[in-house]
């Protein structure tokens, strides 16, 4: 019994963290204004920068919180797929020019300029067209960021997503 209580006290903080980040980043980006400093700083963390790492755990997690509020089953994390994400990346960050999506994945999410997963997830979230991505039927995520301060975006964000 305790330990479905806890498990259930547990799931219970997740969501409600997860609401607060999901209501956060709709307040952030496109013209929102609203403050960051209610988010967690995985989700605020700056890639604006050489050096800067990505928690893709928390980045994954706020995508399942939304799939979640869309009755999706949620992703795992794929290093083979965040690999195949750094590298889409990379290239994108280096050509500025969007990657084509490689064969075998569900979806690819592209996003530039943003310097943070909240903000860039709020893109995501604000379009139809990336939205209906973001909840497509999959069960495997990797997400990566590059920065290249001589670009014209600095930021380019990769998401895929695949089975």
């Amino acid at each position: 019994m305790t330990t479905s209580f806890t498990r259930l006290a547990a799931a219970a903080g997740i969501a409600i963290l997860a609401a607060t980040a999901m209501t956060g980043c709709s307040m952030m980006g496109a013209g929102g204004g609203g403050s960051a400093a209610s988010l967690p700083n995985a989700l605020t963390a700056r890639m604006d920068q050489p050096g800067a790492v990505l928690d893709r755990r928390a980045a994954i997690e706020l995508i399942n919180s939304y799939r979640g509020t869309r009755g999706v089953a949620p992703l795992s994390s794929d290093t083979g797929l965040d690999g195949t994400a750094q590298a889409l990346a990379n290239q994108y960050a280096q050509t500025g020019n969007a990657p084509a999506t490689p064969q075998g994945l569900v979806v690819m999410k592209l996003s530039a300029g943003y310097s943070t997963i909240a903000d860039t997830f709020s893109g995501w979230r604000n379009s139809p067209a990336d939205a209906a991505g973001l909840a497509a039927q999959a069960s495997k995520a990797g997400i990566a960021v590059a920065f290249n301060a001589s670009s014209g975006y600095g930021v380019y964000w990769v998401l895929v997503l695949g089975n």
